[in-house]
Order: structure tokens, then sequence, then C-alpha cells
């Protein structure tokens, strides 16, 4: 096996994985400050076609990248309001979310069927980013870079900022923090808000960067094993990292199994697709299992807000 095919595999498992690691990182903070939102999946797709429209009309992939995250984050204040201001109950509203935004994607993205939109520019020069061996540090598009900073900024501002500390307080017991004065509901808007974001974003990485072309249905449920992967990691950005990029090397497998045959064709090739998906079920099952996972959970997570005085 050639340093370079090594190579192309690595690339291929941080391209797959930062969509997920981007979803989950912003439902994990969502989920700090006691939300939970289901509706990842079609803030994903509402960015996709956003992002990809932006990208479209405008020509400039970072004004693209912006567009779907306000697009994501607008997409979230329909569930805050419904959630937070009216107490509507947040798995509903999270899967109404999901079932919108395929729908919305769908109808939104009719007039960019078939077409394509210009890339990012490289951030490092051709002599690290074309690299055979050096891309897989230099060669990646600027959103992968994006995602792994955001983990180390969401690591550190959850354990180490005030604001970090009042989110955290907010979830695990929200009427403390009303009594002491803080904003329940404030708080939990702009993190709803961010989630809604960080999604949106996550939505463009399939259109902008793995696949600049427009296509109904792009994310391919990939929000909910974003979902999956914030319980599994306990609710620890590091360990959602490294988690994404499990998923990202059981999904890049599945890709390259395909094309190697041999031994693999043994395997039909729609149980190679389903591979990720009965991965995400095993992870469900452990996490089942595993009662430190449940204990580690934000106490008033899913729970509505009602002050008592």
């Amino acid at each position: 096996m050639s340093p370079e095919f090594i190579v192309a595999i690595v690339a291929a498992i941080v391209l797959v994985a930062t969509p997920i690691l981007l979803a989950g990182l912003g439902e994990l903070v969502v989920e700090k400050s006691g939300v939970l939102n289901l509706g990842v999946e079609g803030m994903m797709l509402i960015g996709a076609v956003t992002g990809f429209a932006a990208t479209a009309t405008w020509g400039n992939p970072y004004l693209g990248v912006i567009a779907a995250a306000v697009a994501g984050a607008a997409a979230s204040m329909i569930f805050g309001f419904l959630t937070l201001t009216l107490s509507a109950n947040q798995v509903a509203t999270g899967l109404a979310l999901t079932i919108f935004g395929g729908g919305f994607s769908a109808l939104a993205g009719k007039p960019f069927l078939g077409k394509t939109v210009p890339a990012f520019v490289q951030l490092f020069p051709d002599a690290l980013a074309l690299h055979p061996i050096w891309r897989v540090v230099f060669g990646y598009s600027p959103v992968v870079y994006f995602s792994l900073f955001m983990c180390v900024a969401i690591a550190w501002f959850l354990k180490r900022t005030r604001a970090g500390l009042i989110l955290r307080a907010v979830g695990e017991n929200d009427q403390s923090a009303h009594a002491i004065g803080y904003s329940v509901i404030g708080v939990r808007y702009m993190a709803v808000a961010f989630g809604g974001a960080m999604a949106g974003i996550a939505g463009s990485m399939f259109s902008m960067v793995m696949t600049p072309i427009w296509a109904e249905g792009l994310t391919a449920g990939r929000g909910w094993i974003a979902l999956a992967l914030v319980v599994f990691a306990s609710w620890r950005p590091f360990r959602l990292l490294a988690g994404a990029y499990v998923f990202g090397a059981v999904m890049t497998l599945e890709v390259h199994a395909k094309a190697a045959g041999g031994i693999f064709s043994a395997l039909p090739p729609e149980m190679w697709a389903a591979l990720p998906y009965l991965a995400t079920l095993l992870v469900l099952v452990l996490i089942s299992l595993r009662r430190s996972a449940a204990s580690s959970a934000p106490a008033c997570l899913g729970r509505p807000f009602i002050p008592t005085a």
C-alpha cells in the first residue's frame, strides 16, 4: 500500500467526517443548554440549498457559507419560538423541522438542479496543498480547518469561560439559574441559534465542497448520525471529534470497498451503503448499555422551562 494511497484514504475520511463534526458540535452546545433539537437534518438541508444558491448567485463560496449559517440559524428560530416561547414538545417540533427542511430544500433547489458552483480558493500554496504527502495536512477546504478550530473553541468555551459556565448551569438546573438572575430562555435561544448556524454550515459542506452540484437529499441522514454521536461522546467536544472521524472511516470504507472488488465484492453494494447506519444502530445500543452516558446528560435536557417564581 503506497503512501499516496494512504494519504488519499485519510483525506477522504477527513472530508466525510467534517459535516458530521460541525453538526454535532452545534447540537452539543444546544443540548448543554437543556434543549433537545432533533431537527438537525432539516437545518442541514436548508443550509445546503441556501449556501449553494448564494454561491451560484454571487460566485463567492465564503458568502455561501455565511448565507448557509444565517439560514440554519433562522430555521432554528422557528424551533426556538415553538419550544422555548410556546413550550411545545421538543421532540415533535424537531421532527417537524426535519420534515420541513427536506421539503423546503427540494422546492428551493429546483432552479439549481444540475448546476455547479465555484470551489474555495486553497489556503496554502500549491506546493503544499497539492503535494502527494503534505496535502494530508494542507490540502483541505477552509471549512475543514474551521471545524477543527470550532472543536477547540467550544471545548474551551464550555470549560474555561463564565458564559460557558452559565450555559451549563442553565442545562443542569434551569430553576436555580433563573433564581440567581440568569435569563434561561435567552441563553437557550442563543444556543439554539448557534446550533442552527453550525448545522447550516455542515449542510453547505455537502453542496459546496463534497459534491459541488445540487441534488435533493444530499445530507442522506448524516444529521441523525451527528445526534447519536453527541450522546455517545457524553457531550464532550473532543470525544465527538474522534467519533466523527470513526464514522468518516466507516463511510470511506464503503466507497473503497465497492471500488476494490475482490473479497469485498462478496457483499452486495446495498450492504456497504447500509454500513454507516448499521454502525449508528450499534452506537445507540452501546449508549443504552452505558449508564455513564445517561448520567452525564444535562439534567434539564428536553424539559420545557416554566419558572416557579
